[in-house]
Protein backbone atom coordinates (compact mmCIF):
# COMPACT_ATOMS: atom_id res chain seq x y z
CA UNK A 1 0.00 0.00 0.00
CA UNK A 2 1.49 3.40 -0.65
CA UNK A 3 2.33 5.75 1.90
CA UNK A 4 -0.30 7.62 3.02
CA UNK A 5 -2.83 5.70 1.53
CA UNK A 6 -6.00 4.62 3.28
CA UNK A 7 -7.49 1.00 3.56
CA UNK A 8 -11.17 1.26 2.34
CA UNK A 9 -13.54 0.13 4.75
CA UNK A 10 -14.96 -3.92 4.16
CA UNK A 11 -18.96 -2.81 3.06
CA UNK A 12 -21.70 -5.21 4.19
CA UNK A 13 -23.76 -4.28 1.32
CA UNK A 14 -22.98 -3.91 -2.66
CA UNK A 15 -25.14 -1.37 -4.30
CA UNK A 16 -27.35 -2.82 -7.13
CA UNK A 17 -29.51 0.04 -7.85
CA UNK A 18 -32.63 -1.00 -9.53
CA UNK A 19 -34.36 2.02 -11.99
CA UNK A 20 -36.80 3.68 -9.99
CA UNK A 21 -40.62 4.04 -11.10
CA UNK A 22 -41.93 7.44 -11.82
CA UNK A 23 -43.65 7.34 -8.98
CA UNK A 24 -40.28 6.54 -7.06
CA UNK A 25 -38.35 9.40 -8.64
CA UNK A 26 -41.25 11.99 -7.78
CA UNK A 27 -41.07 11.08 -4.05
CA UNK A 28 -37.66 11.25 -3.93
CA UNK A 29 -37.88 14.86 -5.71
CA UNK A 30 -41.08 15.79 -3.65
CA UNK A 31 -40.91 14.01 -0.34
CA UNK A 32 -37.40 14.03 0.78
CA UNK A 33 -37.30 17.24 2.15
CA UNK A 34 -40.13 16.16 4.69
CA UNK A 35 -38.78 12.87 5.25
CA UNK A 36 -35.07 12.43 4.22
CA UNK A 37 -32.59 13.03 6.31
CA UNK A 38 -28.80 13.68 4.99
CA UNK A 39 -26.08 12.84 7.30
CA UNK A 40 -24.76 15.68 8.64
CA UNK A 41 -21.46 13.96 10.44
CA UNK A 42 -22.18 15.42 14.08
CA UNK A 43 -24.78 14.28 16.97
CA UNK A 44 -28.30 14.96 15.96
CA UNK A 45 -30.87 16.41 18.29
CA UNK A 46 -33.80 14.25 17.03
CA UNK A 47 -36.08 15.79 19.98
CA UNK A 48 -36.07 18.76 17.94
CA UNK A 49 -36.01 16.85 13.91
CA UNK A 50 -39.44 15.02 15.27
CA UNK A 51 -40.37 18.56 17.48
CA UNK A 52 -41.18 16.04 20.82
CA UNK A 53 -39.63 13.94 23.18
CA UNK A 54 -40.02 10.27 22.84
CA UNK A 55 -38.29 6.71 22.31
CA UNK A 56 -36.01 7.14 19.23
CA UNK A 57 -36.09 3.63 17.23
CA UNK A 58 -33.73 2.80 14.42
CA UNK A 59 -34.09 0.33 11.63
CA UNK A 60 -30.95 -0.40 9.43
CA UNK A 61 -31.54 -1.88 5.52
CA UNK A 62 -35.18 -1.26 5.88
CA UNK A 63 -35.42 -2.89 2.33
CA UNK A 64 -38.91 -1.82 0.75
CA UNK A 65 -40.17 -0.58 3.82
CA UNK A 66 -42.90 -2.34 4.58
CA UNK A 67 -41.92 -3.53 8.12
CA UNK A 68 -41.00 0.63 9.01
CA UNK A 69 -44.11 1.86 7.49
CA UNK A 70 -46.49 -0.82 9.68
CA UNK A 71 -44.15 0.08 12.77
CA UNK A 72 -44.40 3.76 12.73
CA UNK A 73 -48.01 3.69 12.25
CA UNK A 74 -48.98 1.13 14.83
CA UNK A 75 -46.35 2.70 17.39
CA UNK A 76 -47.51 6.31 16.75
CA UNK A 77 -45.45 7.02 20.66
CA UNK A 78 -42.49 6.43 19.01
CA UNK A 79 -40.00 8.04 16.68
CA UNK A 80 -38.03 6.18 14.39
CA UNK A 81 -35.21 6.62 11.68
CA UNK A 82 -34.61 4.23 8.83
CA UNK A 83 -31.40 3.83 6.64
CA UNK A 84 -31.45 1.91 3.47
CA UNK A 85 -28.73 2.92 0.57
CA UNK A 86 -31.27 1.16 -1.88
CA UNK A 87 -32.53 4.23 -3.92
CA UNK A 88 -36.38 2.55 -4.83
CA UNK A 89 -37.56 1.17 -1.16
CA UNK A 90 -36.29 4.36 -0.08
CA UNK A 91 -38.78 5.93 -2.62
CA UNK A 92 -41.20 3.35 -2.10
CA UNK A 93 -41.31 3.98 1.72
CA UNK A 94 -41.22 7.81 0.99
CA UNK A 95 -45.17 7.49 -1.03
CA UNK A 96 -46.25 4.90 1.96
CA UNK A 97 -45.77 7.58 4.64
CA UNK A 98 -46.69 9.97 2.80
CA UNK A 99 -49.98 8.60 1.77
CA UNK A 100 -50.93 7.77 5.44
CA UNK A 101 -49.61 11.97 6.17
CA UNK A 102 -46.59 10.04 8.80
CA UNK A 103 -44.84 12.67 11.06
CA UNK A 104 -42.80 9.60 13.42
CA UNK A 105 -40.32 8.89 10.54
CA UNK A 106 -37.21 10.09 8.57
CA UNK A 107 -35.60 8.53 6.01
CA UNK A 108 -31.56 7.89 5.61
CA UNK A 109 -30.06 7.05 2.55
CA UNK A 110 -26.03 6.55 2.69
CA UNK A 111 -24.08 3.49 4.72
CA UNK A 112 -25.20 2.68 8.16
CA UNK A 113 -21.99 2.65 10.14
CA UNK A 114 -21.63 6.20 8.95
CA UNK A 115 -24.26 7.36 10.05
CA UNK A 116 -24.26 5.52 13.21
CA UNK A 117 -20.79 6.85 13.89
CA UNK A 118 -21.62 10.76 13.06
CA UNK A 119 -25.36 11.25 13.82
CA UNK A 120 -26.21 9.56 16.46
CA UNK A 121 -24.96 10.19 20.24
CA UNK A 122 -23.86 7.94 22.59
CA UNK A 123 -26.76 6.57 24.16
CA UNK A 124 -29.38 8.29 21.98
CA UNK A 125 -31.03 4.91 20.95
CA UNK A 126 -33.82 3.14 22.44
CA UNK A 127 -33.98 0.21 19.88
CA UNK A 128 -32.19 -0.70 16.90
CA UNK A 129 -33.83 -3.36 14.49
CA UNK A 130 -31.30 -5.39 11.75
CA UNK A 131 -33.76 -7.49 10.01
CA UNK A 132 -32.87 -10.08 7.42
CA UNK A 133 -29.46 -8.76 6.64
CA UNK A 134 -27.74 -9.79 3.61
CA UNK A 135 -26.15 -13.09 5.40
CA UNK A 136 -22.60 -13.12 2.58
CA UNK A 137 -23.63 -16.73 2.31
CA UNK A 138 -20.20 -17.96 0.58
CA UNK A 139 -17.52 -18.38 3.22
CA UNK A 140 -15.18 -16.28 1.32
CA UNK A 141 -18.22 -13.05 2.11
CA UNK A 142 -18.26 -13.73 5.56
CA UNK A 143 -16.61 -10.79 6.35
CA UNK A 144 -19.11 -8.65 4.54
CA UNK A 145 -21.39 -9.79 7.29
CA UNK A 146 -22.68 -6.28 9.24
CA UNK A 147 -22.94 -8.24 12.35
CA UNK A 148 -19.34 -8.65 13.80
CA UNK A 149 -17.48 -7.48 16.76
CA UNK A 150 -16.56 -3.71 16.25
CA UNK A 151 -20.06 -3.51 14.48
CA UNK A 152 -21.30 -4.60 18.44
CA UNK A 153 -19.33 -2.04 20.26
CA UNK A 154 -20.69 0.93 17.93
CA UNK A 155 -24.43 -0.42 18.69
CA UNK A 156 -23.64 -0.42 21.99
CA UNK A 157 -22.33 2.90 22.68
CA UNK A 158 -25.38 4.34 20.72
CA UNK A 159 -28.01 2.04 22.41
CA UNK A 160 -28.90 3.25 26.18
CA UNK A 161 -28.40 0.90 29.04
CA UNK A 162 -31.60 -1.24 28.95
CA UNK A 163 -31.93 -0.70 24.90
CA UNK A 164 -33.11 -3.68 23.08
CA UNK A 165 -30.91 -4.94 19.70
CA UNK A 166 -33.22 -6.88 17.77
CA UNK A 167 -32.05 -9.11 14.93
CA UNK A 168 -33.96 -11.61 12.73
CA UNK A 169 -32.61 -14.16 10.02
CA UNK A 170 -33.89 -16.68 8.21
CA UNK A 171 -30.09 -18.44 6.90
CA UNK A 172 -29.36 -20.35 9.96
CA UNK A 173 -25.61 -20.05 9.79
CA UNK A 174 -25.52 -16.62 10.16
CA UNK A 175 -28.08 -16.97 13.27
CA UNK A 176 -25.33 -19.16 14.26
CA UNK A 177 -22.90 -16.54 13.76
CA UNK A 178 -24.94 -13.34 15.38
CA UNK A 179 -25.67 -15.60 18.55
CA UNK A 180 -21.89 -16.31 18.84
CA UNK A 181 -21.01 -12.90 18.24
CA UNK A 182 -23.16 -11.10 20.71
CA UNK A 183 -22.81 -13.88 23.03
CA UNK A 184 -19.09 -13.13 23.51
CA UNK A 185 -19.70 -9.48 23.77
CA UNK A 186 -20.01 -7.79 27.13
CA UNK A 187 -22.46 -5.09 26.83
CA UNK A 188 -25.42 -7.58 25.56
CA UNK A 189 -27.17 -10.10 27.13
CA UNK A 190 -29.83 -12.17 25.30
CA UNK A 191 -33.72 -11.71 26.73
CA UNK A 192 -34.53 -15.12 26.89
CA UNK A 193 -32.13 -16.69 27.80
CA UNK A 194 -28.51 -17.72 26.74
CA UNK A 195 -28.16 -18.72 22.84
CA UNK A 196 -32.14 -18.57 22.84
CA UNK A 197 -33.52 -17.46 19.73
CA UNK A 198 -37.54 -15.82 19.97
CA UNK A 199 -40.79 -16.22 18.48
CA UNK A 200 -41.68 -13.50 16.00
CA UNK A 201 -42.38 -11.04 18.06
CA UNK A 202 -46.19 -9.06 17.49
CA UNK A 203 -44.28 -6.00 16.58
CA UNK A 204 -42.56 -7.77 13.77
CA UNK A 205 -44.69 -8.68 10.64
CA UNK A 206 -43.74 -10.92 8.54
CA UNK A 207 -42.19 -9.74 4.87
CA UNK A 208 -42.29 -10.58 1.32
CA UNK A 209 -38.80 -11.33 1.79
CA UNK A 210 -39.54 -13.85 4.71
CA UNK A 211 -42.21 -15.44 3.70
CA UNK A 212 -40.53 -15.88 -0.08
CA UNK A 213 -37.72 -17.62 2.78
CA UNK A 214 -40.34 -19.86 4.32
CA UNK A 215 -41.75 -21.15 0.87
CA UNK A 216 -38.23 -22.18 0.41
CA UNK A 217 -37.77 -24.06 3.65
CA UNK A 218 -35.83 -21.37 5.74
CA UNK A 219 -36.36 -21.26 9.15
CA UNK A 220 -36.65 -17.42 10.71
CA UNK A 221 -34.94 -16.36 13.91
CA UNK A 222 -35.30 -13.58 16.05
CA UNK A 223 -32.47 -12.95 18.16
CA UNK A 224 -33.58 -9.77 21.23
CA UNK A 225 -30.56 -8.55 23.29
CA UNK A 226 -30.66 -6.14 25.93
CA UNK A 227 -27.96 -3.79 26.66
CA UNK A 228 -26.40 -3.70 29.43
Amino acid sequence: MPDGARRRPIRSFVLRQGRLTPAQQRAMDELWPRYGHDPVGAPVDWDAVFGRRAEHVLEIGFGNGEALDHASAHEAHRDFVGIEVHRPGVGRLLNALAARDASNVRVVCHDAVEVLQGDFAEGSLDEVRIWFPDPWHKKRHNKRRLIQAPFLDLLASRLRGGGLLHLATDWEPYAEHMVETLEAHPSFTNRLGPARSAPRPEWRIPTHFEQRGQRLGHGVWDLLYDRR
